[in-house]
């Protein structure tokens, strides 16, 4: 399979760089508006209203509806939920973000030949959201690359480090098994059969983000990620440390406890569309630390590229009218080529007023 690369405007610092001349200071572009830093104030430090949803018994039928349930309010309460006993041994998630570190940490020329600011690339290496368009940067590098089928795609991952094929493969795999399983649990909480879109399930698209947020000597002056949703149906996410935060319908932010061996489950917009608008996608960022750097993994689940979806037939009635047009993940990456995802959303073209 030929790959031809985009390779304009694709020279870049990147923040691991960075930090080895900015120690007490950050550039002027990662420098937020004072509206958009993340302010403390606004943020709920005290919250226990997280739910973390336990699967050993999730084939169980007199825990299953259990489970269901907890499924359900989570979804409708607050768009995400946090996974423990899912059955991803604790070696292949710490195995992916060793691997994701020991790549950071290579040579920028090693990391450079992935470099691209073209969204539709299966393999991407860059910095901030998208370093050819965003007008203010974002305190992150990362690399993106598709997963599904992965016998099409890893050839084109990173050869080095030497591991980075087999470790990131290997969490990908785990992810993709889970995500259908997670798929079949939301989608029954929402009243549609499990085997609704089962094979464009099965054959749908998975992108891993794996995402480095250095250390930052002004973490309240910028973001490692702005506000955004993401749109797929649900992305799975690895952290090794605590930095996440979602804002829930009262708009206000609420960081992620991190738990020792847990995933993080998020709603995304194909998944609202899909259940015309009975669950929303949560809205997240990524804030900083001035002690040390994180490293997240994002197993990013849609239907394919080309498939267009809409509302479930099942969740239109007289109460509850069509209220999104189709929309597909190809659509979304056309959109975002040249609109920062902090300038709009994709979904919002979608909705019916």
């Amino acid at each position: 399979m030929g790959i031809k690369r985009e390779k304009s405007d694709c020279s870049f610092t990147s923040v691991m760089a960075l930090i080895q001349k900015y120690q007490h200071n950050i550039p002027e572009r990662y420098v937020l508006p004072p509206f958009q830093r993340p302010n403390p104030s606004r943020v709920d430090q005290i919250s226990n209203n997280h739910p973390v949803i336990d699967l050993s018994k999730m084939n169980h039928p007199a825990h299953r509806s259990r489970i269901i349930n907890e499924v359900r309010t989570a979804c409708n309460q607050l768009g995400y939920f946090q996974v423990i006993n899912h059955g991803i041994p604790t070696s292949v998630m710490k195995d992916a973000l060793d691997a994701a570190e020991d790549f950071f940490n290579l040579p920028s020329d090693e990391k450079t030949r992935f470099a691209s600011t073209d969204v539709h690339e299966p393999v991407r290496y860059g910095t901030s959201v998208n370093h050819g368009t965003d007008k203010v940067f974002y305190w992150r590098d990362f690399i993106k690359h598709y997963a599904n089928p992965i016998s099409d795609w890893i050839h084109l991952w990173p050869s080095n480090p030497p591991t980075y094929k087999e470790k990131m493969g290997n969490y990908a795999k785990a992810m993709k098994d889970l995500q259908k399983q997670l798929m079949e649990v939301v989608l029954e909480s929402l009243g549609l059969n499990v085997n609704y879109l089962h094979d464009d399930i099965e054959d749908g698209s998975q992108v891993m983000t794996v995402n480095c947020y250095p250390s930052c000597p002004k973490p309240d002056l910028a973001l490692g990620m702005p506000p955004h949703t993401d749109f797929g149906t649900i992305t799975i996410l690895n952290q090794s440390h605590q930095g996440l935060e979602i804002m829930d319908r009262d708009k206000k932010w609420h960081p992620v406890p991190f738990i020792q061996g847990a995933l993080i489950v998020q709603l995304g917009d194909q998944l609202e569309v899909i259940s015309n608008g009975r669950y929303k996608s949560v809205p997240h960022r990524a804030i900083l630390n001035m002690q040390r750097k994180r490293f997240s993994i994002a197993s990013l689940h849609s239907m394919h590229i080309e498939k267009k979806v809409g509302p479930a037939p099942e969740l239109v009635d007289e109460q509850h009218p069509v209220a999104y047009r189709e929309g597909s993940f190809g659509g979304f990456l056309d959109y975002i080529s040249d609109k920062s995802i902090s300038k709009g959303k994709y979904i919002d073209t979608l909705k019916i007023t």
